[in-house]
């Protein structure tokens, strides 16, 4: 097995988790509040009632578990990787088909999908909630008072299947995401790295990196509305009875736009992220394959 890509994608995943999570805050409350009526409106609300520590809620539980699933989907992308190259001519040797790497990244993405989900509805039920920060005028006290308190709050009153809340939906945005993800990496490498040059220049592992992020994302969009709506729907009133509900009444009453909601956010979201990811990704397997 590859050790080094789950230890590369641990490293990866959690500088990407740091680099990001203002933005993904953002992006999940607008895909589930219908208070919010545009990106500044939320930026601008968040801040005057939450103040900064509003956009970093509930980031201590996605850094550590985004470095177990990151370690899982690298990890689990190239051990396939070899094992898809092996039976298909013999030999590790050989390059890689573009088949071979788009069913990877697939089983990459499926794969985190039980190490993610739990971490992911704590991460979003705590994103949304909109209580003041310390020292507000108002009083009122939020249901989650950290992860570990949100995460056994959901456990005792939904049962432990209520932490795989939109799991279906978040198998379903990450398997495609991943595909796409390390294709377009790897094409992109492919493209702009020399004639017989081994190893892409770093210039072209931050583009590659970023402009796949972007990809992926495009692809996850619409899974990702229908899970963040999912794993919100038990903070309050439920409204949704289930996975096909949810779609079809998010279509029905916000029409076909709702499932790109955040989309841009996403995208904007996805490229420093995603070169973050790449570039410590590729830096700790060259360190952690060059050592003696």
């Amino acid at each position: 097995m590859h050790l080094a890509d789950f230890i590369a994608g641990s490293v990866g995943g959690a500088l990407g988790v740091a680099v990001g999570y203002p933005l993904d805050t953002v992006k999940v409350r607008i895909q589930t509040q219908r208070k919010y009526t545009s990106v500044w409106q939320c930026i601008r609300s968040t801040c005057k009632t939450e103040g900064v520590n509003g956009f970093y809620k509930g980031m201590s539980m996605p850094v550590t578990t985004v470095s177990v699933s990151s370690s899982v989907v690298f990890g689990t992308y190239r051990n396939c990787l070899q094992c898809l190259r092996q039976l298909r001519s013999g030999s590790l040797d050989g390059p890689s088909s573009k088949l071979d790497i788009f069913l990877s990244g697939l089983a990459g993405g499926v794969a985190q999908v039980s190490v993610m989900s739990p971490a992911d509805i704590v991460k979003v039920r705590l994103q949304c909630q909109t209580e003041p920060y310390q020292g507000s005028a108002s009083h009122s006290k939020p249901k989650y008072r950290g992860p570990v308190h949100c995460l056994l709050t959901i456990a005792r009153e939904e049962g432990v299947l209520g932490l795989y809340k939109g799991a279906n939906a978040l198998a379903l945005r990450d398997g495609p995401a991943f595909a796409t993800y390390f294709l377009t990496y790897n094409i992109i490498c492919e493209w702009l790295t020399p004639a017989g040059q081994k190893q892409p220049g770093w210039t072209v592992v931050l583009l590659a990196g970023g402009l796949s992020g972007m990809c992926g994302w495009t692809i996850g969009t619409p899974m990702d509305v229908i899970k963040a709506r999912l794993q919100v729907d038990g903070m309050g009133k439920r409204r949704y009875k289930g996975f096909v509900h949810c779609i079809t009444e998010s279509l029905r009453k916000e029409g076909p736009g709702v499932f790109y909601k955040g989309l841009g956010l996403n995208c904007m979201r996805a490229f420093p992220v995603n070169m973050s990811v790449f570039a410590a990704y590729e830096l700790v397997v060259h360190i952690l394959r060059t050592s003696p």
